[in-house]
């Protein structure tokens, strides 16, 4: 008992919180990137649309594991 290994759920969850906060801090840049930028350029655009689909998927997995993410 003194030597239980994790669970294999509490493994995969805290992975997921992880991927959660580099989506977050890529989808911050990407908008970031937007904002400064002088010329409308689809590159620029097409990388936060990715970045913000990334984020939002991966928080919508979380909702339905049922992972509470702590600040």
């Amino acid at each position: 008992m003194l030597f239980r290994k994790p669970k294999l759920k509490q493994i995969y969850d805290e992975k997921l919180i992880e991927l959660i906060q580099r989506a977050q801090e890529e989808l911050q840049q990407a908008k970031t990137m937007e904002e400064l930028s002088d010329d409308y350029d689809l590159s620029v655009t097409a990388r936060r649309q990715i970045a913000e689909s990334t984020y939002f998927y991966l928080f919508k997995e979380a909702r339905i594991r049922k992972i509470l993410i702590r600040p």
